[in-house]
């Protein structure tokens, strides 16, 4: 694939756009990327969670305090959060920044085209919420991610950044 994402450039992106805090669980597609990278950096805070939800809890809080975070997790933790994204996101109306792995997707298949019923059905609950989302496939998409989260803390809404996988397994 010419011009593969890379952790590098979403962390740059991350860092552009002001992001002090991650929220994480483990995720076997960003795991290696991502949160390895993040934990041993010293331009994030990372902050470990049992469940997603909590980390949606952790996000919302941090906005209150005018500081910028983001909650690292694998769409099934999304899919086990809708509730609380309804509630701190969509009624509360806070900046819920979120990247979402896409655990199993296979590759070069669009979301919406996966065998795998859980990554299937992201896009289509994304659109329902009326969540605005970018899917992060090429390099260049990463380019986006500091408009994307300024625009979201501007608005006080919701984000979803969906992550197929990275490089060539992208």
């Amino acid at each position: 694939m010419t011009d593969p994402l890379s952790g590098e450039q979403i962390l740059a992106g991350l860092a552009q756009a002001e992001i002090e805090f991650v929220v994480a669980l483990p995720d076997i597609v960003t795991c290696d990327e991502l949160l390895w990278p993040i934990e041993r950096s010293q331009s994030f805070r990372l902050v470990n969670v049992c469940k997603e939800d909590e980390g949606v809890s952790i996000c919302a809080g941090m906005s209150y305090a005018e500081k910028r975070a983001l909650l690292l997790m694998q769409h099934t933790g999304f899919l086990d959060s809708i509730n609380a994204i309804r509630v701190m996101g969509m009624d509360y109306q806070l900046p819920v920044v979120m990247m979402i792995g896409l655990q199993g997707i296979e590759k070069d298949c669009a979301p919406t085209d996966s065998k795998q019923n859980g990554v299937r059905i992201v896009e289509p609950i994304l659109d329902a919420m009326s969540i605005p989302y970018h899917v992060l496939i090429r390099g260049r998409d990463a380019a986006g991610i500091p408009e994307a989260i300024d625009e979201a803390y501007t608005a006080s809404h919701p984000l979803v950044f969906l992550i197929p996988g990275f490089g060539d397994d992208a």
